[in-house]
């Protein structure tokens, strides 16, 4: 009675038996005309019934014909390729075809995912795929089916294996491990990151070293040249703990797509990088929100769990369709942050009457705070602009695409004339550029 259940929910007609079929059927129609052919036809049909009377024999005589499994990883990254590997055991003793389909959540929209694959006798096989997540939250995995045929391939047989399992998507951790190490390493350069020349030096003492040509003869220790009978001098290392905030404009303007991920998931993925690499440079690190009222608060600290506090207030943020409230922003601010600190905003503004106003919130923040608004290149009209125009419609498009990317220059101009520091980024380069003015403003002590 199991065999005949499990025939009856697993079996599936390989398109290889509806073209033996058709073939078999022609036969029979030209035997109408010659006569002497219909026992051939009749032939051929009972060697296809029990080729597939066999065939269904061979794939239905066991419970446990293969085994399948999923490996994911604990959490993905948001915006990142994440690597799933399904693992398939043939527990047949002949050689197998196997149609592996896997249950991707819903999210990715993969709506013909398909692993095509043959297995030896007894064999184990690792097969890997990758999913890039461009929202955050939980996603769910459901069922791996796998449709077996024999080397006949008259049927398939098919196996559900309940696999199900919730996963969270986090911001981009994959980002935090890459530039971490590129914030302490000789290959900055490489990625667009650069050294700053300092302006003057730093008072925080480190150690006393032998002089080597190039050090700055102010430092040089008298008392520890007399006493080792070798010119020594002191060395001084950047300024530690200084608080750094990352205030994240979750407003409609930071709802606009790139690439799949949204405004905002680039911005939260650059927060993640800079206050790690804050942190591993003995800073203070804290982070908020706004957009109708300020949340997601972390204080600023440095303590053990304090990049964990960080992920977990970055994961919750949502976007929402408010225009964004920096009159709030400046009262909580004032209020809560009393001692000044650096303070990088990552909002967007697209024309300048959209900054006008809210130019007199920022000029307020600047007088107490070394203020950096981060906001973004719209790399579409890029696009637009140095594609050849052919046609009257198109002069118009780039000639308003013009505008709007001259329009952004002209916001950082009017920034910096208020001596408000910002960086006009492309998306994809706002992690790298914003490391790159924390090392700069850090190595000029400007806070």
């Amino acid at each position: 009675m199991s065999i005949l259940k499990n025939i009856f929910t697993g079996l599936y007609i390989h398109p290889r038996f509806y073209y033996f079929g058709v073939g078999v059927i022609f036969v029979f129609v030209v035997s109408f005309f010659i006569p002497a052919l219909f026992i051939p036809a009749q032939l051929l049909f009972y060697i296809l019934m029990l080729f597939l009377f066999f065939d269904i024999l061979i794939l239905f005589n066991t419970v446990t014909g293969v085994k399948a499994e999923r490996i994911v990883p604990e959490k993905m990254s948001n915006g990142d390729e994440n690597e799933v590997r399904l693992i398939v055991t043939n527990y047949y003793r002949f050689h197998i075809q196997a149609d592996i389909v896997d249950e991707i959540p819903v999210e990715f929209q993969e709506r013909d995912f398909l692993i095509a694959t043959t297995l030896a006798e007894q064999e184990n096989i690792e097969l890997p795929y990758f999913l890039r997540p461009t929202f955050r939250g939980v996603i769910s995995f459901g069922k791996i089916h796998v449709y077996i045929a024999s080397s006949l391939r008259l049927v398939k047989r098919k196996f559900s294996f309940p696999v199900d399992i919730d996963i969270p998507v986090y911001p981009s951790f994959v980002q935090l491990k890459k530039y971490e190490l590129l914030a302490f390493s000789n290959t900055l350069t490489q990625h667009g990151l650069k050294k700053v020349r300092r302006l003057g030096h730093t008072m925080e003492f480190e150690k006393i070293k032998e002089y080597v040509a190039g050090d700055d003869f102010r430092t040089v220790n008298w008392k520890a040249t007399a006493k080792s009978n070798k010119l020594m001098v002191n060395q001084y290392q950047d300024e530690r703990s200084q608080s750094v905030y990352c205030i994240l404009d979750k407003g409609r303007v930071m709802k606009m797509p790139f690439d799949g991920l949204s405004l905002l998931d680039y911005a939260i993925n650059a927060c993640l990088v800079v206050s790690n690499v804050v942190l591993r440079k003995q800073d203070y690190a804290g982070f908020f929100s706004f957009s109708r009222r300020v949340d997601n608060r972390v204080a600023a600290d440095r303590r053990g769990t304090q990049m964990q506090r960080i992920i977990e207030a970055l994961y919750n943020v949502k976007t929402d369709f408010y225009e964004s409230d920096y009159g709030r922003l400046y009262g909580d601010i004032k209020k809560n942050i009393p001692h000044r600190s650096l303070l990088l905003l990552f909002t967007n503004f697209e024309t300048m009457d959209g900054l006008n106003r809210q130019l007199p919130y920022l000029k307020a923040i600047s007088k107490n705070h070394l203020l950096i608004v981060i906001f973004f290149q719209n790399t579409e009209l890029d696009t637009l602009i140095n594609a050849p125009a052919a046609g009257t419609q198109q002069i118009f498009d780039k000639v308003i695409a013009e505008k709007f990317a001259f329009e952004k220059k002209l916001i950082v101009h009017e920034l910096k004339k208020f001596g408000i520091q910002c960086i006009l980024t492309k998306p994809e380069n706002m992690t790298i550029d914003t490391i790159n003015k924390y090392l700069e403003v850090k190595g000029r002590g400007m806070i």
